[in-house]
């Protein structure tokens, strides 16, 4: 028999390739995540009376699993990453599940964390696979698909909320429970359709931190940093500042994720084109005006425009996020590739440093003045522009700076 006629068709195809399979993991991951965040702030405030120091308490606590994620490395001994990531997503629809049921801060900081555990676990075992699992040249491309899928599961999801929310008015209880049930359905239906996966090369079982990866380690920090800044306080301007409610707040994510539906495909091609180089400097350029905007914001200075001006803000910077995947694949070139599991979880990890001292500490900032949190978050992308001009333009094992001492002549 051939091989071409060996080969899956249909359905069946589908199912046995990677990048589908991926798609659909994502997909899933983010139908709960963009549920529960488009709930959040307005059922912190309204139900259980967040200020935004508590508002900080809770993202704190919301970003220690992520500090942790380097303990994967642990159950990779004995767990595959595609089992870990059905796990991790069950375990996230849970935490969606039962969020409702506890309007206080120490429910929430409960159920936040159950959550927390499946959607960061999920996000290191995701990365892990991605980096495995696609071809070094097809990788950007591909990672922007994935990116498209990411975006249309927050479109249905805030779209859904947006019009059921307005239409039927069901109360907190009754969507965050419909959407975390979902979450738990779908991936025990992935875990039993999909084949199993499996990366070229065996990956290492240890802790792994190398020194040639010191630029990829820094970049993950600041990237870390910044968005916290984003995640912790964007939204929460919105509501308390400019009086955004879960519908608006619906609506406004829902035009965010509908333009990365088509623009997460798009920016995948751009960071194939252009390189990791020139993409992750135009992330932190679009960083530094996003926070501008919204410090100039918070004070007034659009005056009767500054719902408008803060709201486009949070767009744009949704949209611009999709372009750190130039980190993963700038990771992907440099590194051995049985370093890419371990380093997967430690990058997690070191993403999350900040995270987890950064929203309680900015929490009691921003009673003093919300702008100076955004104007410290322009500082931070400034920092880290800084750093993408150390990336060099061709990266690979012995190029992984423009200071590397085996630096190509291509890659200055």
């Amino acid at each position: 028999m051939s091989d071409t006629a060996s080969r899956p068709t249909g359905p069946a195809a589908l199912l046995a390739s990677p990048t589908v399979f991926l798609m659909t993991l994502a997909f899933i991951n983010w139908l709960g995540f963009a549920s529960w965040s488009a709930l959040l702030n307005n059922f912190a405030k309204e139900a259980a009376g967040f200020s935004g120091a508590d508002i900080g308490i809770l993202q704190s606590v919301r970003e220690i699993p992520g500090f942790l994620a380097f303990t994967a490395i642990i159950l990779f001994w004995f767990m595959r990453e595609q089992m870990l990531a059905y796990v991790s997503l069950v375990t996230l629809g849970i935490g969606v599940a039962v969020t409702g049921y506890h309007p206080t801060l120490g429910g929430l900081m409960l159920t936040t964390t159950i959550m927390s555990i499946g959607f960061h676990y999920y996000e290191t075992a995701q990365q892990s696979l991605q980096l495995q699992l696609l071809p070094k040249k097809e990788a950007p491309r591909l990672l922007g698909r994935i990116a498209g899928a990411s975006a249309t599961a927050q479109l249905l999801a805030f779209g859904s909320i947006a019009v059921v929310w307005r239409v039927f008015q069901p109360g907190y209880i009754v969507v965050f429970l419909v959407a975390g049930g979902l979450v738990v359905v779908l991936a025990l239906l992935a875990w039993l359709v999909f084949p199993r996966f499996e990366g070229t090369v065996p990956q290492n079982k240890g802790f792994v931190l190398r020194k040639r990866y010191w630029l990829y380690y820094a970049l993950t920090f600041m990237s870390g940093a910044r968005r916290q800044i984003f995640m912790a306080f964007g939204g929460f301007l919105l509501v308390e500042r400019f009086g955004y409610d879960v519908s608006a707040t619906a609506m406004l994510l829902l035009a965010t994720y509908g333009i990365n539906t088509f623009m997460g495909p798009a920016l995948g091609h751009l960071v194939g084109r252009v390189g990791e180089r020139v993409t992750i400097q135009l992330e932190n350029v679009s960083l530094v005006v996003v926070f501008v905007g919204y410090a100039l914001a918070s004070h007034g200075h659009f005056a009767g425009w500054g719902v408008f001006v803060a709201g486009a803000l949070f767009i744009v910077d949704g949209v611009f996020f999709t372009l750190t995947l130039a980190q993963r694949t700038y990771f992907q070139k440099i590194a051995d590739p049985a370093d890419i599991a371990p380093t997967s979880a430690v990058a997690f990890t070191i993403n999350h440093i900040a995270a987890v001292f950064l929203p309680v500490t900015f929490g009691l900032i921003w009673l003093r003045d919300p702008a100076i949190v955004f104007y410290i978050g322009s500082g931070v992308a400034i920092v880290s522009l800084g750093l993408a001009f150390l990336v060099p333009r061709h990266p690979a094992p012995g190029a992984e700076t423009v200071m590397s001492p085996a630096l190509p002549a291509a890659a200055e």
